[in-house]
C-alpha cells in the first residue's frame, strides 16, 4: 500500500505535529505533503520522510503563510496524489481538501474544523486590522462553502475529542470516531517544590482568553505567570504588579513552571487541550472553563476545578476554591491520570482504527462482487 500523509503546515512542534510524528511511525515509508515547511522546525522522524511542499512555499513561505489562506484550497488541490492507495490528512487548517484518486481511501484525523471561518470567526474578525477584516469578509463565505464541500472527499473522520466530533457533525454532517491525541509526558515530572503562583500557558491568541486570567489575578492580587509567545502589549496594559510575562521559553524552563505552579489556569475554549494534561503530568491541578475539550481532561474535584462563565467573578471564585481545596489533589494521582494519554496508547488506538476501517472497506468491496 502506498501512503501519503497530508499535514496543513510544518512551522512548529505543537500538538498537530505530534500526531504527524505518530503517523510517520505507523507508516515509515509514507510521503509527507504540506502547504509550507520550515526545515529548522521539523522533528527527526518527519525529516526522515520525503516532504513535498506547495507553491505557497515559493511565493510566501513560512513567514507569510497565514496571509495566504485564500490560496490554500488551490495549493492543496494542486498536489498530485493519484498514485496513492491511502491518504491520511491531519486537519486543523484545510488539509482535508486534497483530491484523492478514484481508488484511494482518505482518512482525516481532525484536530479542529477551521476555527477562523466557523465558530471563532467573530473573535478573529474583531481582533483583525481593517485590511484583514475586508479580506475575511470577502473570502470567508467562499471558504466555508469549500470546506463543507471537501468533507465529501473524506471516507472516514477521526476526531481528537468529543467536542471536535460534535463540531464535525454540526458543520460537515459527518460522524467521527474519537481518539485523543498523544501527550509527551517524558518532559514533565513531579517536583516537591511548589511556589506561590498560578500559571497560564500557551500561544497567546484572543480565543484562549488570557486577558480573563490577567484581569482576574490583577483584581484578586494573586501572582500569575503568563507563559507563551504572541501579542502581549494589550495584556500588559491591563496587568497589575502580580502578573509576570515569561514569554516563549525552552522546554526545560517550561517544565519548571509547570512543576512549581499552584495550578494551571485554563480560561479559553480548546478543541482538546494538551496543556492541561502537561500540568497534570507535572502533578499540578487545573482551573478550567467548563466548555470544550477541557471537559474531557479536567474532572471536577478529581483533576481540577471548573468554572461556568468567562467572567472575573466566576474565575475568582474558582481560584478561591482551589486555594481552599488544593490539598485534595494528590500529585501522583494527577500524573497517573495523565499517563493514560501517552504516545504508545495513541499509536496503538490509531493503528487499530485505520486497520479496522480498511478491512471493512475491503469487505464491503468484495461483497459487492
Amino acid at each position: 500500500m502506498k501512503v501519503a500523509l497530508v499535514h496543513y503546515w510544518l512551522v512548529g512542534t505543537r500538538g498537530g505535529e505530534k500526531v504527524l510524528d505518530a503517523l510517520c511511525e505507523i507508516y515509515p515509508q509514507a510521503d509527507v505533503y504540506t502547504l509550507v515547511a520550515d526545515e529548522k522546525k521539523l522533528s527527526p522522524i518527519v525529516s526522515g520522510h520525503k516532504i513535498t511542499t506547495s507553491f505557497l512555499q515559493k511565493i510566501g513561505g513560512v513567514k507569510h503563510y497565514k496571509r495566504m489562506l485564500p490560496l490554500m484550497p488551490m495549493a492543496l488541490e494542486s498536489f498530485d496524489l493519484s498514485e496513492y492507495d491511502l491518504i491520511i490528512s491531519s486537519e486543523a487548517g484545510p488539509a482535508k481538501g486534497i483530491i484523492p484518486g478514484p481508488n484511494a481511501r482518505h482518512i482525516c484525523y481532525c484536530h479542529s474544523p477551521m476555527r477562523y471561518i466557523w465558530d471563532l470567526y467573530p473573535q478573529y474578525y474583531k481582533s483583525a486590522g481593517p485590511i484583514s477584516r475586508a479580506v475575511m469578509a470577502i473570502f470567508s463565505p467562499w471558504l466555508r462553502a469549500w470546506d463543507v464541500t471537501t468533507a465529501a472527499r473524506v471516507d472516514h473522520f477521526i476526531a481528537n475529542s468529543e467536542y471536535v466530533a460534535q463540531r464535525i457533525k454540526r458543520y460537515y454532517r459527518r460522524d467521527a470516531v474519537v481518539i485523543n491525541p498523544p501527550v509527551d509526558l517524558e518532559r514533565f515530572s513531579i517536583s516537591e517544590q511548589v511556589d506561590d503562583f498560578y500559571l497560564c500557558a500557551g500561544q497567546i491568541t484572543p480565543y484562549k482568553r488570557v486577558d480573563l486570567a490577567v484581569r482576574t489575578f490583577t483584581a484578586i492580587g494573586k501572582p500569575l505567570v503568563v507563559l507563551g509567545g504572541g501579542a502581549t502589549d494589550s495584556l500588559k496594559k491591563i496587568a497589575g504588579p502580580t502578573i509576570k510575562f515569561a514569554g516563549q521559553c525552552d522546554d526545560a524552563t517550561m517544565a519548571m513552571y509547570f512543576q512549581r505552579c499552584k495550578a494551571l489556569v485554563y480560561p479559553g475554549v480548546e478543541d482538546f487541550g494538551i496543556i492541561p494534561l502537561e500540568a497534570l503530568a507535572s502533578g499540578r491541578p487545573v482551573v478550567a472553563y467548563a466548555k470544550g475539550g477541557a471537559l474531557e481532561t479536567v474532572i471536577e474535584g478529581k483533576t481540577g476545578i471548573l468554572f461556568a462563565e468567562q467572567t472575573v467573578e466566576c474565575l475568582s471564585n474558582a481560584v478561591e476554591r482551589m486555594e481552599r481545596d488544593s490539598d485534595k489533589f494528590d500529585p501522583v494521582t494527577l500524573r497517573e491520570f495523565a499517563t493514560s494519554f501517552n504516545r504508545p496508547r495513541f499509536v496503538d488506538e490509531l493503528k487499530r482504527e485505520i486497520e479496522a476501517f480498511l478491512k471493512m472497506q475491503s469487505f464491503n468491496q468484495n461483497a459487492r462482487f
